[in-house]
């Protein structure tokens, strides 16, 4: 008989006393979690963690004193741990600091819990430990430098002849500081559209594609249906929502089942591509637990396309690129910070900065 794994133990920073016991009743009757302490700030948290030492820790975004931002960031700097953002998907200033938080070293984030007896509860609540268990696996080192905008080059007018029409894009855990990056090294006027999918909670979908459009220079925002996308726009997928294209490269939105469970998924996006743009289309899969996106990339590599992968050096999450290049799916696994420069070459661009001039 195989002996019983050992329960991960969770730190719980919230200062409402309310949501902070209804939390600790979660974390307490799930078998995988083991609830180590529940503090009421920022300020409690630093001074008890290294004692408590948790595996794992779930942060309130909007706390006194110091915010669930800046306690990230000392988190990370002095005790890393995982750290699952907690945050009401709907208040706007709330959502800011939560995807600052994510780009400061948090995982993942996800939306406050309501209430037992509440529509939904159950699922809530399993999804939140499911978070915290799978989050606690994953290594965390001390955070480098913040991720800013980088100075970029323009990219000089519409893509070669043999360059891709399109790129798609995907990411999971650790997604949206990697997404950052990446996008980060493209201009304003990058010369083929970007179509991205993030797995993330639907109701932070629409305030991530702001937080993303205010760090980038390309225009970022909710893919709609039925449109065209454009060069210079970064499409990203709605929340619970495939994102893919059909003939003459027209976005489709839709609702139709998840695919290896994930509604959007990464294999919906880089089939379509493989089906409708073959050559002409250019994927990348980046940072992400599981397997999505690794069947769709290979895919659009045997159509004839050009695909890149993070590599394992630097990945918060190796599952996703990994599956990718089990199926020999990729072009080439870049380190993160070369994929936007490799990206903007094949579009046709220069990586010498200009004067602007």
């Amino acid at each position: 008989m195989n002996p019983v794994a050992r329960r991960v133990r969770v730190m719980i920073v919230e200062d409402s006393a309310v949501v902070r016991h209804l939390l600790a009743h979660i974390v307490s009757r799930d078998g995988r979690l083991e609830l180590a302490a529940a503090v009421a700030s920022a300020e409690e948290a630093l001074a008890e963690i290294g004692r408590v030492r948790p595996d794992v820790i779930s942060m309130d975004i909007r706390l006194p004193g110091l915010d669930g931002l800046e306690a990230t960031r000392r988190i990370m700097a002095e005790h890393p741990t995982p750290i699952v953002v907690i945050a009401d998907a709907v208040e706007e200033q709330g959502l800011r600091i939560s995807m600052n938080a994510l780009r400061a070293g948090a995982l993942t984030v996800v939306e406050k819990p309501l209430g037992p007896g509440r529509e939904g509860w159950e699922g809530a609540a399993e999804a939140i430990c499911t978070q915290l268990f799978i989050m606690s696996q994953v290594p965390v080192i001390r955070q480098r430098g913040p991720v800013g905008r980088a100075p970029v080059p323009r990219a000089g007018g519409a893509a070669p002849p043999g360059r891709p029409a399109m790129v798609g894009i995907a990411a999971s855990t650790g997604g949206p500081p990697a997404l950052a990056r990446v996008l980060g090294a493209l201009p304003a006027d990058f010369p083929a559209p970007v179509l991205l999918v993030q797995h993330m909670g639907a109701p932070f979908m629409e305030g991530f594609a702001a937080w993303l459009d205010g760090l980038v220079a390309p225009r970022v925002l909710l893919a709609r249906d039925g449109v065209r996308p454009e060069p210079g726009h970064v499409y990203v997928a709605p929340g619970n929502r495939h994102l893919g294209i059909v003939a003459g490269g027209i976005m489709q939105v839709s609702d139709s089942p998840p695919v290896g469970g994930q509604r959007p998924a990464a294999d919906v996006l880089f089939g379509s591509m493989a089906r409708v743009l073959g050559p002409r289309g250019m994927g990348i899969l980046l940072t992400g637990m599981g397997e999505d996106g690794a069947r769709g990339l290979a895919a659009l590599h045997t159509a004839g396309g050009t695909t890149l992968a993070e590599d394992e050096t630097t990945a918060i999450v190796y599952g996703m690129p990994a599956a990718a290049v089990r199926l020999g799916g990729v072009t080439a696994a870049l380190p993160l910070d070369a994929i936007g420069p490799r990206l903007l070459r094949a579009a046709g661009g220069t990586l010498e900065a200009t004067d602007g001039r």
